[in-house]
């Protein structure tokens, strides 16, 4: 009795599950992005086991414009070094530091990010998200999408294969027919 009611439940859920997943955009592990306020493209990598965004940056520094709170940093990004930005601060997040990385002396389990909004361009679509800012350096792409904008996207991962958006179309600087 058991076995043909999860059937037919498997039945009912199945085309739903399938129709909504049709209407979502399949994307490789990497994706070419255009970051519009920043006036540069990247590789990206998107992984769905990471919640946030997170962009290559040095030299954070938070201060104080007209009452708000604002962060200036440089781009962590091979070429772009030099390049110094400020926007407002959106919030700050609270990143889970792994075992290892805890520190004894302060027992912190998790590392403070500034947050910032950006506008993200991947294949046609254009969505602003929150991205916090960390040196990424020692990572091979200078800019993760996670969860949260994988979401904003309506984005299907499919880790085997890449760049199944091709250019940003919405980098104004971009060839139209590539």
């Amino acid at each position: 009795m058991k076995r043909p009611f999860l059937l037919l439940l498997l039945a009912l859920l199945l085309p739903g599950g399938t129709l909504h997943a049709a209407e979502k955009l399949i994307h490789g592990l990497t994706e070419s992005v255009y970051l519009h306020e920043l006036d540069v493209t990247v590789m990206a990598k998107l992984d769905t086991g990471a919640e946030t965004a997170s962009l290559s940056a040095l030299n954070i520094e938070r201060f104080r414009r007209n009452g708000t709170s604002w962060v200036r940093f440089n781009l962590g990004i091979d070429g772009h070094q030099h390049r110094v930005f400020e926007k407002p601060l959106a919030r700050i997040s609270r990143i889970k530091r792994r075992a290892g990385d805890i520190d004894s002396e302060d027992g912190k389990t998790y590392t403070p990010r500034p947050v910032i909004h950006l506008e993200v361009c991947m294949g046609e679509q254009s969505r602003t998200i929150e991205v916090n800012l960390t040196d990424r350096s020692a990572f091979a792409y200078p800019l993760l999408l996670g969860s949260e904008a994988l979401t904003v996207f309506d984005a299907l991962v499919d880790p085997s294969i890449s760049k199944t958006a091709g250019q940003p179309s919405c980098n104004p600087a971009a060839p139209a027919d590539e």
